[in-house]
């Protein structure tokens, strides 16, 4: 949306300078944009790649020593206001999670995640999560938690010494399926060894092209997402956090 915005704007000053036909041209490109990402399945297309990079293990480890969880998923602005755990769009990481952490009763919970945006302050996703996973009955010492990063590159590094497991147990990553790309290739680049485990998926595998009109405002979203994912990917390896433009398994 801040592309369709920025042809918009572009437009009315075109017109304003009186160039009037470059001022229509960036007013029917934003249109058309704009079409194309809230009724077609364009975002799906952008996203499926992403999301279809890593899956999870075809065999789930059977000794798993920490389940670590990217933040994200929980309203930290609506959270701190309302006093409760906001679940956002990606909240599947953290429900998936728990689940995790009742399939592995012995592994550590380690959250990663402060606050992203610093024009709306809120409540970090670690903080939340401490309380919603204390509320749902997960012992306080099976939870580590880190709020100070505000970004993967930082999640990162500021967990890379949390990761403490014994020799022949994983560590598994729980983050959305279109970040995992990404994530996996800044793990990879500090040397940390850790497992994918992909949640929160947008797409069907292998989405076809053509007309989606039932959830305009989802395609938007989505596609807004994948946009943002890939730009991240590139600038990541152009500044040197991953040494693969598309991190492979």
């Amino acid at each position: 949306m801040s592309l369709v915005f920025l042809l918009i704007l572009a437009g009315i000053l075109a017109y304003w300078r009186n160039w009037r036909r470059l001022g229509a041209g960036l007013s029917l490109g934003a249109l058309v944009l704009l079409g194309l990402f809230a009724f077609t399945t364009l975002g799906a297309l952008l996203i499926a790649p992403l999301e279809n990079r890593f899956a999870r293990p075809a065999t789930a480890p059977d000794d798993v020593g920490v389940i670590l969880v990217l933040g994200g998923g929980f309203g930290g602005v609506v959270s701190l206001a309302r006093g409760n755990e906001e679940l956002r769009d990606s909240g599947d990481r953290f429900v998936e999670a728990l689940y995790l952490a009742n399939r592995y009763p012995n592994a550590k919970i380690v959250v990663t995640g402060g606050v992203g945006n610093p024009f709306q302050p809120g409540e970090t996703d670690a903080d939340i999560a401490r309380r919603f996973y204390q509320r749902l009955g997960v012992p306080a010492d099976r939870l580590v938690f880190e709020g100070e990063s505000r970004n993967t590159a930082e999640n990162v590094e500021f967990t890379k010494s949390l990761l403490e497991v014994a020799p022949g147990q994983s560590v598994l990553l729980v983050t959305s399926a279109f970040h995992m790309p990404r994530s996996m290739g800044i793990f990879r680049q500090a040397g940390v060894d850790v497992v994918p485990w992909p949640v929160d998926y947008r797409a069907v595998p292998e989405p076809g092209f053509g007309l989606e009109l039932a959830e305009p405002s989802f395609n938007v979203n989505t596609a807004s997402v994948a946009i943002k994912e890939w730009i991240g990917l590139l600038a990541y390896y152009w500044s040197g956090r991953t040494d693969a433009l598309f991190p492979a398994p």
